[in-house]
């Protein structure tokens, strides 16, 4: 049975695109940031249509945890009851009632024509009637039953906020291990939590050597931290032809400053052999890529999913003479290229909570039980990369999270297991020296670790080492 939802000349067609991507990241944990752009390319939508299709998909996707609570109120029983489909229906347009102020005839009429379409005809007079009650209060009335509704505070965070309690209770661990007092603690992580709620601006990069960020005229500005980077106020990306010749990039500011502390820790002699040990899908290697060729140092890439390493090879078709792409085990690199690299970018696969902004479907995707199957592959892959790296070489450890068994815990963990023969790196200093700004609360000694409420970039998490002579 087809249970995407079929064509309508009834239906706008940014809500019916909206519904089909959270449709397939439901029942096929499709990924939103890869379906969406291919769903709006085929349908040529106006620039205001697209802009329209992709907030009802990120929007609903980002507060479907707190959707679900006001519908279950407005339904009167547990959304578990209610039919999957008709429930995407009804989070799509919960989010343009509560979270877009969308006016009330559009968003219901449009949505019981959805429903028409995706389930049976006696589905539209629910979808109808539950919509119709939530018109009738106020955003702020339904905030204050859902809240009342939770059972503790992580559950009224949760609510609210629309994230999973073990991730709430992750970030709670996380802000208190980078020195946050427990006075300001509470405060603080409703900070996180909100901003995770916030559409991030649009990040670019001007690959050095190829593009100059002041040379770009578009509407926007240089980013705060990253000397390469800039944010785009608006329009569609491949608009811009630099970033159609693949010198221009989209990338987070934090993504950039993690292969910047790696490629400017120090100084680059000619001839070094670099890695990028996990590299899909390609944006960090293509920065790496591009600051190797400008020191004279060469970059080998890796990344052992095919699909992955072909992204891998498209994003650094703009570097003259590309890097070469392996597809091994990063595992078994250090066996298998004992003491051959200068410098290697550990940019390790993790549960994603540091990019919960532009990924909102990941906070649904992720559970307490990934995070140690993932640190024992992150352990891993240090002792390779570490067995891989020149006697003398750096290690750059990053991960997308906050998660402190992730970040903490690893660099603990590293230096545990390789004693003497590996030496944590200033990293605070090595990032304050490429962005020009010290910030003692994203900033420590062995390591960084960015915010979004406090830098406006991912989460991400950065550790320098240098392997002993």
């Amino acid at each position: 049975m087809n249970t995407r939802p079929r064509s309508s000349q009834i239906v706008q067609p940014a809500r019916r695109i909206a519904l089909e991507v959270i449709t397939a990241v439901r029942e096929d944990d499709a990924y939103a940031n890869l379906l969406l752009p291919t769903k709006l390319a085929r349908a040529k939508l106006q620039t205001n249509d697209a802009a329209l299709a992709t907030e009802l998909t990120y929007g609903t996707l980002r507060m479907r945890g707190y959707y679900d609570r006001v519908i279950s109120l407005a339904a009167g029983r547990p959304v578990e009851k209610i039919d999957p489909l008709v429930l995407d229906v009804l989070e799509l347009a919960t989010h343009q009632l509560l979270g877009m102020r969308t006016a009330s005839h559009a968003a219901v009429n449009e949505s019981v024509e959805l429903a028409r379409l995706v389930s049976s005809r006696s589905a539209t007079g629910f979808v109808n009637g539950v919509l119709r009650t939530i018109t009738r209060s106020e955003p702020d009335v339904w905030r204050d039953g859902v809240i009342a509704d939770a059972k503790d505070n992580d559950s009224r965070l949760s609510a609210e906020y629309s994230h999973p309690t073990w991730i709430i209770r992750a970030f709670r661990r996380s802000l208190s291990a980078a020195g946050v007092s427990a006075d300001a603690l509470e405060d603080e992580l409703r900070d996180l939590l909100d901003a995770d709620n916030v559409p991030p601006r649009l990040g670019l990069v001007a690959l050095p050597g190829l593009a100059d960020r002041d040379d770009i005229t578009i509407p926007g500005r240089a980013t705060r931290r990253s000397p390469i980077g800039f944010s785009a106020t608006g329009g569609d990306p491949s608009d811009i032809a630099e970033v159609r010749a693949g010198t221009v990039r989209v990338q987070d500011e934090g993504s950039q400053l993690a292969a910047l502390a790696l490629s400017r820790a120090a100084s680059i002699a000619p001839g070094e052999k670099w890695l990028d040990l996990c590299a899909g899908p390609g944006g960090k290697s293509a920065l790496l890529a591009a600051e190797a060729r400008l020191g004279g140092a060469v970059l080998t890439a890796n990344e052992p999913v095919p699909a992955r390493a072909q992204l891998v090879r498209n994003a650094l078709e703009a570097i003259s003479d590309p890097p070469e792409v392996l597809e091994l085990d990063g595992t078994t690199i250090g066996a298998m290229h004992p003491e051959s690299f200068d410098r290697i970018l550990v940019d390790a696969p993790c549960t994603g909570l540091g990019a919960l902004r532009r990924r909102p479907e990941a906070r649904w995707r992720k559970s307490p039980r990934d995070v140690a199957d993932l640190v024992q592959l992150q352990e891993r892959l240090i002792d390779s990369a570490v067995e891989a790296l020149r006697p003398g070489g750096i290690l750059a450890y990053v991960t997308c999270s906050p998660h402190v068994a992730e970040t903490r815990g690893q660099v603990a963990g590293a230096l545990s297991r390789w004693g003497d023969r590996l030496t944590a790196l200033d990293t605070g200093t090595v990032v304050a020296e490429i962005s020009g700004e010290t910030s003692e609360r994203t900033s420590e000694a062995s390591q960084v670790q960015l915010w979004p409420h406090i830098d406006a970039t991912d989460a991400m998490f950065i550790a320098l080492f240098r392997k002993a002579d």
